[in-house]
């Protein structure tokens, strides 16, 4: 195992893997721009390089910086957390060029993953259940246009690269095909470089459910499912493992095809298999994979006991699946439910960066906070503005949502603006508490004419 690990990222996931570290004997070094170096997780560390000033492709996106400073810190490894380079082939492969190694996937599965459209023939030939979908389109708008049509309306144009939500676009009628094909393909160059987009069949209120699995090249094995439904501007918000009111056994069922179908194929890190269930054909269609720890990681570990983190330190290190989980079968315990907690607005949703003049995360038995904030430091406007993850596990869903309306309740911040209001109606919404959830349902309460933030 290792004696040194660099961690390349900064916010809730860097204070994540450092934790782990510890955890594991494994120093800490990690890596900051000028304007986190004050954050507790920094301090916390065995060792941090201040790497650059704020803006990310002068700190966190600087591979130079970053590949430098790991190697004068006599690091084995770099974990990249994720976002920012956890999911650049260029970057994994510089990082084992250099003699050191990267902790995810191999640069090869980065570059398939990352090509939305590769990654999908890959689980199509391999018989993942599919949504109709193109080839990247090619040629002019109107010959794109016209592959477009195929797939049928309404549609969803969506870049080959990248994700987030960024440069998606729903085209329903004929007239605006052209249109959003140029919008799209112009969205997507400015948010990832590329203008290759493709067509796929758009499902009306899906539900997004991804299937975690953990595969060593060899052998893979499912840790279930997370349900990611509740989303706003494509932007999840609050997760769930399991998922509510679908069958268990067809759950079952796709986890189980997702691990066999990453071990046939070679893959060799932690990946998540997202995908579309569609409430009124009751099947899934494959969405992507993410091959990198998910932000809502935490939910898998509190219904399996198994810290994803440690898991991929153990991947890295070239321990095998079989190894890993030899001591005990992985076993499906109670609810969980993670919230994403913004410094935004409950009623606008404007960013709201500023002093944290009062951050008060809840002391409640079986909640779980996960934060690179403490009371006195700032929250910056050059990154994500998630100050936290709130994670609750009970026996019952009904017991987790009844725990996170006290922890949500219980968290206190004074200097900025929180969607915690939104959070805590979102929780009484009555769709919601019934588990009758889907993509659209945050946007729908927001829209809603009785919606109104719940003040703490």
């Amino acid at each position: 195992m290792f004696k040194k690990v660099t961690v390349a990222n900064r916010g809730t996931v860097a204070s994540r893997v450092v934790n782990s570290l510890r955890e594991m004997d494994i120093r800490s070094h990690v890596l900051c721009s000028e304007v986190d170096q004050e954050n507790p997780y920094v301090r916390e560390a065995d060792e941090f390089t201040v790497i650059g000033p704020a803006p990310p492709k002068d700190s966190y996106l600087n591979q130079d910086a970053i590949i430098e400073a790991a190697k004068k810190a006599k690091s084995e490894a770099i974990h990249p957390g994720y976002g920012f380079l956890a999911e650049s082939p260029e970057f994994a492969k510089r990082v084992t060029d250099e003699g050191l190694i990267f902790i995810g996937p191999s640069s090869n599965w980065l570059a398939i993953m990352g090509d939305k459209v590769a990654a999908r023939n890959e689980m199509f030939n391999h018989g993942f259940p599919m949504s109709p979908f193109s080839k990247i389109l090619t040629g002019s708008y109107q010959e794109q246009a016209a592959e477009a049509r195929r797939i049928g309306f309404p549609l969803i144009i969506k870049p080959a690269h990248g994700g987030g939500g960024i440069g998606m676009i729903t085209v329903t009628s004929e007239d605006k095909l052209v249109g959003a094909l140029e919008a799209a393909a112009s969205q997507a160059e400015r948010g990832f470089g590329r203008r290759e987009v493709y067509a796929e069949r758009m499902i009306e209120k899906p539900r997004h459910v991804e299937f975690q699995v953990v595969s060593d090249g060899e052998e893979a094995v499912t840790l279930f499912e997370r349900d990611c439904s509740i989303q706003r501007r494509r932007q999840k918000i609050l997760e769930e493992a399991g998922a509510p009111l679908l069958p268990r056994a067809q759950l079952e069922e796709m986890g189980k095809k997702a691990a066999q179908i990453l071990a046939k194929i070679g893959y060799d890190h932690l990946g998540t298999v997202e995908t579309l269930y569609s409430t009124t054909g009751k099947d899934f269609g494959f969405l992507e994979v993410n091959p990198r720890l998910q932000v809502e990681h935490a939910i898998t570990e509190e219904i399996t006991g198994v810290d994803l983190v440690k898991t991929q330190l153990r991947l890295a290190g070239g321990q095998r699946v079989a190894d890993i989980f030899a001591l005990s079968p992985v076993l499906f315990c109670g609810h969980s439910i993670e919230a994403r907690v913004y410094a935004e607005d409950s009623k606008n949703f404007y960013p709201s960066p500023g002093p944290l003049k009062v951050f008060k995360p809840p002391r409640v038995s079986g909640v779980r906070v996960e934060t690179g904030y403490a009371e006195g430091g700032v929250v910056t406007p050059y990154y994500d503005p998630m100050l936290a993850q709130v994670i609750v596990h009970a026996n019952t869903r009904d017991m987790a949502l009844g725990l996170m309306e006290e922890a949500l309740k219980a968290f206190e911040v004074e200097g900025i603006k929180t969607n915690i209001g939104f959070l805590r109606a979102l929780l009484r919404y009555e769709p919601f508490k019934e588990g009758l959830v889907h993509t659209a349902l945050a946007e729908e309460l927001i829209k809603s004419p009785g919606y109104k933030p719940v003040e703490n």
